[in-house]
């Protein structure tokens, strides 16, 4: 046979022992047995060996390319989808894009070894691991979703910041629940925790931080409610949480809710990437893309339960979420019928059941569609927007008075304004205060201690 054949050093020992059979020096069984081969398979090999030679010994696809080889269009065509289209995308979620966009189904390890080696770099660089020990999940869905809030600039400078309020069960590691806000706040909170049990159910407890939204801080002072009561009266969200049956945990470090830190950081990277492709500017845009990619996500990285029963209760029948999840204040009716109310005045109308409601305590609810109504135990009055009285209207004719150029005000309001300001209390250089205790220039007799 013509031409030249490279042998490694196994192939070289697989010669010098074939020859050594040939001679007569070693038995097939104890050449099998040195070689690591079946006594078959020595004697095919010796038989190639007889016939071809040494070019019998190399594999014969040493150097042909693999069948399942990347061809090198598709290798370029992924090296200028990930410099164009899919830009910014970390290695995992590049390889989910090109099978759900492009119909290019590739491994992990090949997307990232082609990035590699076109000197793409990852753009998120990770901190190495350091030493925790791993919490037991909740064997079911639904007995514990951690809350948190995510302000960021998810839109990457087309629109808003916006805030990303968030629920991730700890069994399965599926999103609950997911709500765009402006900022963290106790609607938004409100309106994250409608939409979870109106669509999965009622979860038997949440952890959450100790934000201000959920529990009071140390340094507030208690009201005379509470010191009455000798307990701190829940904020809104945990009045909600009460009202459904679902314990609230606080945790006592960011660590403790590690895993929805955790899926904020993938979001952060993979969801900005889905609303840059969308060209998302505004936050209905947003919603929108947060409505299409959270199933998606959750069946990329969700995982089974422990146990196939689920935790989540429905919703008891005939009870109006819209009445839990609001904003309650109670206020107490002056002798008009009206109260006072975010800077406004409500009127209060006679009904059936009862002509006037003086000095009586009302529930004023602030809904999530930015409407209102009050109730009165469970009677839920009829009101109105109160006419202004006369110091709202003399408020609103003194700007139209001084665009005019008349002010109408006495002349003590005048005299006031011209009368010069009062001089601060601070004593000044010379005052006798700055003076030192003992005169200059003045000495004490010196008097004998003994």
């Amino acid at each position: 046979m013509n031409g030249t054949v490279t042998l490694t050093t196994r192939d070289q020992i697989r010669v010098m022992t074939l020859n050594r059979v040939l001679e007569g020096a070693l038995t097939g069984v104890e050449a099998a047995e040195q070689l690591g081969l079946s006594v078959r398979q020595l004697r095919r090999l010796l038989a190639a060996y007889r016939e071809e030679g040494t070019a019998a010994i190399p594999h014969r696809n040493r150097e042909r390319p693999p069948a399942h080889a990347l061809t090198e269009a598709v290798r370029m065509r992924v090296v200028a989808l990930s410099r164009t289209s899919y830009a910014g995308t970390n290695d995992s979620h590049f390889r989910d894009l090109l099978e759900e966009r492009e119909g290019i189904a590739l491994s992990l390890s090949t997307v990232r070894r082609i990035r590699r080696a076109a000197g793409e770099p990852s753009p998120r660089q990770r901190r190495p691991p350091a030493h925790r020990q791993r919490r037991e999940r909740r064997p079911r869905a639904g007995m514990l979703l951690q809350l948190d809030g995510s302000p960021h600039d998810w839109l990457q400078g087309r629109g808003p910041w916006l805030t990303l309020l968030a629920a991730i069960d700890d069994a399965t590691g599926a999103i609950a629940g997911a709500v765009w806000r402006a900022h963290e706040d106790s609607l938004g909170y409100l309106a994250l925790l409608e939409q979870i049990v109106t669509t999965v159910g009622c979860p038997e407890a949440v952890y959450h931080d100790r934000s201000g939204i959920f529990v009071p801080h140390d340094h507030e002072r208690e009201t005379l409610d509470e010191q009455l009561a000798g307990a701190r009266a829940p904020r809104q969200v945990g009045r909600a949480l009460a009202e459904l049956g679902i314990a609230a945990i606080a945790a006592q470090s960011p660590q403790a809710k590690g895993r929805i830190e955790r899926l904020f950081g993938t979001l952060q990277d993979r969801l900005v990437a889905e609303l840059a492709l969308a060209g998302a500017a505004t936050s209905a845009e947003a919603t929108a893309v947060l409505r299409a990619f959270l199933p998606r996500f959750n069946r990329r990285f969700g995982v089974p339960p422990a146990a196939p029963e689920t935790a989540y209760r429905p919703l008891p029948p005939g009870l109006a979420v819209s009445r839990i999840c609001c904003l309650k204040h109670r206020r107490v009716v002056a002798n008009d019928d009206t109260i006072a109310f975010d800077g406004r005045r409500l009127q209060l109308l006679p009904g059936r059941e009862r002509l006037t409601y003086v000095r009586a305590t009302v529930e004023v609810c602030h809904h999530l569609d930015d409407t209102f109504s009050i109730r009165y135990g469970e009677r839920e009055l009829a009101w109105r927007h109160a006419p202004p009285d006369a110091r709202a209207l003399r408020g609103r004719a003194q700007p139209a008075a001084a665009a005019a150029g008349e002010d109408k005000r006495p002349a003590a309001h005048h005299a006031a304004e011209v009368s010069p300001p009062t001089p601060s209390a601070k004593p000044g250089r010379h005052h006798p205060w700055r003076k030192p205790l003992k005169p200059q220039g003045v000495t004490f007799p010196q008097t004998d201690p003994g």
